[in-house]
């Protein structure tokens, strides 16, 4: 199955022309011709079935043949927030891989500890849709620009949403399957290199979030987060 990126899309369409970066790929690397059959995601959960009509290598007309609304649609939600690390290849990884395991939305959060504090959006978000296109999904997670830490806090809805904060300083703490239920909606805190300071995590502590343990062995910031993300997607398989 050929996957194409196309946000602007819409159910009530019958034609569409591709993006020239897509008819390229199309065309020109996939060499795709008339009549070839390849599918789109808009991100928001539609996949369509297309035939090309107009091979053109800039602007490559299709026509729509069939659509599938909320394909593959999550049962949960799922929210990192994640110190950027100071190699941002490291959150590229997490980024492609927590793409393809499941996870709806990340943010940057910059702490007290954080060696980056900055973060820029357009190549991360390009990594987030070449592995939404990879592993087959329709739903594009949603990544939020970078906020410190005391303002993430602050903004946190005062909803039903399960609250969880990864430290290592020693404490009581719990496995993310012992304090979260499945199908709800979820945010995880994960520190940066330095970890959490202790005001960080007395703030989580008293905005209702639980700590908890990924394991015995101290992790790396971005593989902490990829194990949230894999046990949260074990718990509501």
């Amino acid at each position: 199955m050929q996957l194409f990126f196309t946000p602007e899309l819409n159910p009530s369409l019958e034609n569409f022309i591709l993006s020239e970066e897509e008819s390229k790929h199309a065309i020109r690397v996939l060499r795709m011709n008339t009549g070839d059959r390849l599918y789109l995601i808009d991100g928001r959960g539609g996949l369509y079935k297309a035939e090309i009509i107009d091979p053109h290598p800039k602007r490559t007309v299709l026509r729509i043949l069939s659509i599938k609304e909320n394909y593959q649609q999550p049962n949960y939600h799922l929210h990192i927030a994640v110190g950027p690390t100071k190699n941002i290849d490291r959150i590229e990884w997490f980024l492609e891989k927590a793409t393809e395991v499941g996870i709806q939305e990340i943010t940057p959060i910059i702490c007290e500890h954080s060696e980056r504090k900055e973060v820029k959006l357009d190549r991360l978000n390009k990594v987030i849709v070449s592995a939404m296109k990879q592993s087959l999904k329709a739903y594009l997670p949603q990544l939020n620009p970078a906020v410190s830490f005391k303002q993430f806090i602050k903004d946190i809805p005062k909803d039903g949403t399960q609250k969880a904060i990864a430290h290592c300083v020693d404490s009581d703490k719990k496995y993310l399957n012992q304090i979260v239920e499945a199908g709800q909606h979820y945010i995880i805190l994960i520190g940066p290199e330095g970890d959490f300071s202790a005001e960080e995590i007395d703030l989580a502590l008293a905005a209702g979030f639980q700590p908890i343990s990924l394991g015995d062995a101290r992790l790396r910031t971005e593989t902490a987060a990829l194990a949230a993300c894999l046990e949260t997607s074990l718990i509501n398989r």
